[in-house]
């Protein structure tokens, strides 16, 4: 495999490949570690949402949580935004595990599926919003369904976005590259860094698919 390096050989491009091995490296532990703080983020985020659910919903002062007769969303509506949500990172996944087996092919259509599937619940979330039988301070379930809804509903299109970026970066690597080693080493760590970058966005997406699913059962099932 050639080094990385163009011109100059011996010491000097050693060290140029020891180095871009090097910042390779960083580059992938970065990956991991900014998954893991953006889950632990995220988690305070839609923590202080479900602590107000629970804590308004256990005081019920002066029974102002959910009064009776108050209108509540439609299920229909739960349930088709968060089986896209959830439906769309399973597919996420499969795909993920077809790409490490080294098809890129049906990895793209995977997310293509995923990526309309997540477009669609951020389409319905929005529709829903615009079309809730209560206003957003009549009461406290109100207030915390008001709040959390469009919080998570931007993830979602933040991630959808996140998606559309990595399957036009695949669209640049040559298939072949996922089955056997690349040439030169830019292009092999142009590859594992998409894989990593791939692998950091269908953990988050999985993340947000169980949250998703959580709060489903809290405004909706109860």
């Amino acid at each position: 495999m050639p080094d990385i390096t163009a011109p100059g050989s011996g010491e000097a491009a050693t060290r140029a490949t020891e180095e871009a091995a090097f910042y390779h490296e960083a580059a992938l532990n970065a990956s991991w570690t900014g998954t893991r703080l953006a889950i632990g983020g995220m988690s305070f985020l839609f923590g202080a949402f479900a602590f107000a659910y629970f804590y308004l919903q256990s005081q019920n002062s002066d029974a102002k949580w959910l009064p009776a007769g108050s209108p509540t969303p439609h299920a229909w509506w739960g349930v088709t935004i968060m089986a896209l949500v959830v439906v769309s990172a399973i597919v996420q996944t499969v795909g993920l595990q077809q790409l490490k087996a080294g098809r890129k092919g049906p990895w793209m259509q995977a997310a293509v599926v995923a990526l309309l599937l997540g477009v669609a619940a951020v389409g319905l979330q929005i529709a829903e919003l615009l079309n809730l039988p209560f206003q957003p301070a009549q009461s406290g379930f109100a207030s915390v369904f008001t709040g959390f809804w469009p919080v998570a509903l931007v993830i979602w299109l933040a991630a959808m976005i996140w998606l559309e970026i990595l399957i036009m970066w695949a669209r640049g690597i040559p298939a072949i590259s996922f089955v056997e080693q690349p040439p030169t080493y830019t292009e092999t760590f142009g590859v594992q860094r998409f894989q990593a970058t791939l692998s950091a966005f269908t953990t988050v997406w999985n993340y947000l698919a169980i949250i998703t699913f959580i709060f489903w059962l809290l405004f909706y099932v109860r």
